[in-house]
């Protein structure tokens, strides 16, 4: 179903742009308020708050608070905090709707508003459609007066006194760990866990200044990380997004993990403590074939789904699963939490160093990764697919080919007017023949630009 304001996490846009501003922010509250309404008209409405450190989280909080308050409905209001925490704060608030306003990874000129519902959940497809409908049913709201219709609660001190619950307190002395926290929301709460842990912390990214997040740091940026890790001789390197639901590591050798490695070691893991639910683990369609290959050596089977973590939490959710994730980052751990988390992924991690006394770049051996190569073809249109013969055809027969060797990945993008390539093979000289083949077929099916 498509949809003109919600993307693949939420509303996302430039500060000051057609969905970024104060007025339409507040169409935004009014109509999430008649949404909650008509779906809770026996008892009174709660909505928890938080926004990352962005210059503009304060105007868009505002914005959308009066447009909730205006309609009678209770806000808690979280401050500066990472989303998994919203989620968190959702559940122990008994709310009924949770709400980031952040624009994750992208740079601070943009912002954003996820939503999360009673459960902490991220929201359905068809309850993003119902309030799409309330948006646009809603008319212009000026600035009206100002509610006082909640208060402020300290969602960081409970969700980092329960991240500090999941392992013993000093586990870590002696550990040299290098910390990247984007300059955003996470700055205060990572960092307190990791000291409570023990660590000797290095910590870079805890500036904000409003304007610099995810600014040349972060998971976006990880060469600074590597590089960290390298001059202080520290034993890991973590790296979080602005909103910290994602998590880059780095092993002592300054190296950066692959997302299938990590999630690799962990479902390896979780399968020999007995914790992975029916053997499986979701990933995305994007994940090297190289996670598939060794899950299935141990008996684990793999889910993929398209490129999304709210696509990975609803296979989770429908297949009760314990363990999903994509490469770029976010990964879901059922038994702690319901949302994407990257300090909970972190302390995962170390968890599985302490009590198997191994190095990360040993424990990412676990998974061998596929050799692979991407292509982008700008096009004039995105013709559908199944109508380009050539391309067919060649696609059935590099699929031959390849056969349990390899894969084949063609997609649009979502954002730009581009078509995907991308090819894996076990071995590499069966990679640049395939991706020619390919290219070759789409230009003659498709006008290349």
């Amino acid at each position: 179903m498509s949809q003109r304001y919600f993307g693949t996490d939420g509303i996302r846009g430039t500060v000051g742009g057609p969905v970024m501003n104060e007025m339409f922010v507040r169409r935004v509250g009014y109509a999430l308020a008649k949404f909650l309404k008509k779906h809770n008209q026996a008892k009174p409405i709660t909505v928890a708050v938080g926004r990352d450190t962005r210059a503009s989280g304060e105007m868009i909080q505002e914005a959308l608070c009066q447009g909730l308050c205006a309609e009678g409905l209770h806000v808690v209001r979280l401050g500066v905090t990472p989303s998994p925490a919203v989620s968190m704060s959702v559940r122990d608030l008994h709310a009924d709707m949770g709400i980031s306003i952040t624009a994750s990874h992208n740079p601070a000129t943009d912002n954003g508003i996820k939503l999360y519902d009673n459960r902490g959940l991220k929201f359905a497809p068809a309850a993003e459609g119902e309030i799409e409908a309330f948006i646009e049913a809603e008319q212009e709201h000026e600035e009206g007066a100002q509610f006082d219709c909640g208060y402020d609660h300290d969602s960081r001190g409970y969700y980092a006194n329960f991240m500090r619950s999941l392992l013993h307190q000093s586990c870590l002395d002696g550990w040299k760990v290098v910390l990247d926290t984007a300059n955003g929301a996470a700055c205060e709460t990572s960092s307190t866990v990791f000291r409570h842990f023990g660590a000797d912390l290095i910590h870079i990214g805890d500036k904000p200044d409003g304007q610099n997040i995810n600014e040349g740091l972060g998971s976006e940026h990880p060469e600074v990380l590597c590089e960290a890790v390298r001059k202080h001789g520290a034993r890991l390197g973590i790296a979080h997004d602005g909103d910290a639901d994602r998590v880059v590591f780095c092993d002592e050798t300054g190296s950066i993990l692959a997302g299938e490695e990590v999630l690799g070691a962990v479902a390896l893991d979780l399968h020999a403590q007995g914790k992975l639910n029916r053997k499986t683990v979701v990933t995305t369609v994007q994940s090297n074939l190289g996670l598939d290959r060794a899950l299935a050596d141990a008996g684990i089977s793999t889910i993929r789904v398209p490129v999304g973590d709210r696509n990975v939490l609803m296979a989770m959710q429908d297949q009760r699963l314990s363990l999903g994730g994509e490469s770029s980052g976010h990964y879901l751990l059922f038994e702690h939490s319901v949302s994407g988390d990257g300090l909970l992924m972190a302390i995962t991690i170390v968890d599985l160093m302490l009590r198997s006394g191994k190095a990360l770049s040993e424990l990412r051996q676990a998974v061998r990764l596929f050799p692979l190569a991407t292509e982008n073809l700008r096009v004039a249109e995105k013709r559908p697919l199944e109508d380009c013969a050539s391309l067919q055809t060649a696609q059935a027969e590099v699929a031959k080919q390849l056969g349990d060797r390899g894969r084949l990945l063609l997609r649009y993008s979502g954002t730009e007017p581009k078509l995907r390539f991308l090819v894996e093979a076990e071995e590499a000289a069966l990679i640049a023949p395939a991706m020619s083949a390919l290219v070759a077929a789409a230009r003659q099916d498709l006008e290349i630009i």
